[in-house]
């Protein structure tokens, strides 16, 4: 049902999506209630002293995890209405596995493609970004699985989009994402039939792809299916899902290839936050629990 080799993360040049901020923007303004994706209390989990005990020193001597996350992709991580605080569900999850092993998680947005190249240098001790984890990422870093998700296409409500025939269309896409190379495949079959190419445009945020398809720049967009679906529900009913969520993939926390024992003690925690529920609490919160897993694997791909 999801994306096999990756979603919108896949690839280690991919990229995110801005709250929708542009969307939203475009799309009129929306009525904030307490059902809205995210609304009510923070998710919070408890300190397990054993886990916490095996955080390596370099890590918790400050007590703090300095986070790099790309803080342009709704709704797992992005910009509250104050453009400094990051939100989302990547968010109150990761805030939860740090508490688990006593540390304060800090986040510093950066553009996703130079998210991990930071986790290498040591620039940031992870990477939380809605990283799927494919067999070219685990080479460079560790990853930590936490969630799956798949890729999906949106359009304008009413259009009519052929997902494997879409010859001929403009498609939004945020540059670097798995998707690129998807859309590029699809372009070929069509030349290769002798039927016009895919207009492919890509956009440095998630939101800028969204806010391509409102206005009717694009046809269609195509991204990781959170991102989608939220962006659909936030759209006012202007946009419309089209075809169903494909190739699913795990999304992981990123390490530092030299901090092993920080990666297995993340796994341990993102375990404990299964078992106690506060997992479940924070996807619920944001209304995707349908990625949820039950095990968190230390690079599964590898």
């Amino acid at each position: 049902m999801f994306r096999t080799n990756g979603g919108r993360r896949a690839l280690l040049g991919a990229t995110g999506a801005v709250l929708l901020a542009l969307p939203l923007a475009a799309c009129g303004e929306k009525e904030e209630t307490g059902n809205e994706p995210g609304a009510g209390p923070s998710v919070t989990s408890s300190v397990d002293a054993a886990l916490a005990a095996k955080v390596p020193d370099a890590i918790k001597a400050d007590g703090v995890i300095k986070v790099g996350t790309d803080s342009t992709y709704a709704p797992a991580e992005y910009l509250d209405t104050d453009g400094k605080t990051v939100i989302g569900f990547d968010i109150d999850l990761f805030n939860a596995v740090a508490q688990k092993l006593g540390l304060k998680a800090e986040y510093e947005s950066a553009p996703f493609d130079a998210i991990l190249p930071a986790v290498s240098s040591g620039k940031y001790e992870i990477g939380v970004s809605s990283f799927t984890i494919n067999a070219e990422r685990v080479q460079s870093v560790h990853m930590v699985s936490y969630y799956s998700a798949g890729t999906q296409w949106l359009a304008k409500a009413g259009a009519t989009i052929d997902i494997e025939n879409a010859c001929g269309k403009k498609v939004a896409v945020q540059t670097g994402a798995v998707q690129v190379d998807d859309l590029k495949a699809r372009s070929k079959k069509c030349t290769d039939a002798g039927k016009p190419a895919i207009t492919i445009d890509q956009y440095q945020g998630q939101s800028d792809a969204t806010a391509a398809v409102v206005s009717g720049k694009n046809d269609a967009m195509l991204a990781d299916s959170p991102a989608v679906a939220y962006a659909v529900k936030q759209s006012n009913g202007q946009l419309q899902l089209v075809g169903d969520i494909y190739e699913s993939a795990p999304y992981g926390y990123a390490v530092n290839k030299q901090q092993q024992a920080f990666a297995e003690v993340l796994k341990e925690a993102v375990q404990a936050v299964i078992a106690d529920g506060t997992y479940e609490a924070a996807l619920k919160k944001w209304g995707v629990e349908g990625g949820g897993i039950t095990t968190s694997a230390l690079n599964p791909t590898s």
